[in-house]
């Protein structure tokens, strides 16, 4: 998988089609990622403690990788990504559409 912690990447399909913003967490084993601001649930919570209140929670849900797409930083737009070897033997990732070092 291409796309790493930190990326930023924008929604391909579903409800947040369109939106964009930063991979927090990646989970492999399910092929899923957290991204910041994007997919948010409801989570009703029971009061665990006198100090910790419960109720209705809002926080972010992961997506399945493929509803994803890395976010070139130069051309600006959803694009896939390659992978390209440099004379040191160094393996880097590349912007398949402008070719640019990611």
């Amino acid at each position: 998988m291409r796309i790493k912690k930190g990326d930023t990447v924008s929604v391909l399909t579903g409800k947040e089609k369109g939106k964009s913003g930063k991979v927090i967490k990646f989970f492999t084993d399910k092929q899923r990622v957290l991204i910041q601001g994007v997919n948010f649930v409801k989570r009703h919570t029971r009061q665990a403690r006198q100090d910790k209140p419960g109720g209705i929670l809002q926080k972010e849900s992961p997506l399945h990788i493929s509803n994803v797409a890395f976010v070139c930083p130069r051309c600006s737009k959803p694009v896939r990504l390659g992978a390209k070897f440099h004379a040191d033997k160094s393996k880097v990732r590349i912007c398949t559409t402008c070719q640019e070092v990611v």
